[in-house]
């Protein structure tokens, strides 16, 4: 099975504690709340959200696609760092496996934070995945990451 790994940067005037909380370990509270247009409901259907928990993005209606689900592998509060797993979806990737992506926040040299995110996509035997392929996940990442910003910076009592 070959990998096709990218990596991805962010940078937010949010601090690193507030991201991690807003995105890792309150993201089943608050994404729905901060991506209402995008996201429905997020849910656990094993676990509490600790490494093992298995938890499900319900998407909303007219989209692609309608849920996927996750497996936390990782979940370090003190490191701010997490990794995690996309184990399925409701439609039938083609190529894909599984996709294992990793996220550390850090505190930026200016203030505020970086978001390094590194996903590695497994991709199944014979199959070959191009760059441009990627492009719609990254978009994805990208796009729920400055929702979660713009929904944090004028609530600072958010994920405080």
């Amino acid at each position: 099975m070959a990998v096709t790994s990218y990596t991805e940067e962010f940078t937010s005037t949010v601090s690193p504690a507030r991201l991690f909380k807003a995105l890792v370990t309150e993201s089943h509270v608050f994404i729905p709340k901060a991506v209402p247009g995008g996201i429905k409901s997020v849910e656990f259907l094993e676990g509490d959200g600790g490494a093992g928990s298995i938890k499900q993005t319900n998407l909303v209606d007219g989209g692609k696609l309608k849920y996927m689900k996750h497996r936390i592998d990782v979940v370090d509060v003190e490191k701010l760092y997490t990794k995690y797993t996309l184990i399925g979806c409701d439609i039938e990737f083609e190529k894909v496996e599984s996709v294992v992506s990793e996220i550390k926040f850090e505190t930026a040299p200016s203030g505020g934070c970086v978001c390094k995110m590194t996903s590695e996509y497994h991709v199944k035997a014979g199959y070959e995945l191009k760059v441009e392929e990627v492009k719609e996940g990254k978009l994805r990442a990208s796009g729920l990451f400055k929702a979660v910003e713009e929904y944090l910076v004028p609530h600072p009592e958010e994920c405080a």
